[in-house]
């Protein structure tokens, strides 16, 4: 998932009153005057962070695999095998 301006914003700035035309940071409207002067800079730092997170976690998904499968390796090879291999897929993409 692609981690948008918008969102960027109210990571910082949960309540802000904001909206952008898609994302041209340049067009980004404040409704409530951005009384906590967040710049482009903060905006922009806050959307690469929370996108290589997003990264991290995408990756994560795709390696874990379905909940059906999981469940079904845990049935077979046990809880510990699991772990194990969950610890790996973590321990390839920290966070």
């Amino acid at each position: 998932m692609k981690i948008n301006i918008a969102q960027a914003i109210l990571a910082i700035k949960s309540n802000a009153q904001v909206s952008c035309s898609g994302e041209d940071i340049n067009t980004i409207e404040w409704y409530d005057g951005n009384p906590t002067n967040i710049t482009k800079e903060q905006i922009l730092d806050k959307q690469s962070e929370l996108q290589a997170l997003e990264d991290v976690y995408e990756n994560r998904r795709k390696d874990y695999g379905a909940i059906v499968d999981q469940l079904d390796e845990i049935y077979h090879d046990g809880i510990d095998s699991w772990k194990t291999r969950i610890a790996s897929i973590k321990a390839k993409y920290p966070k």
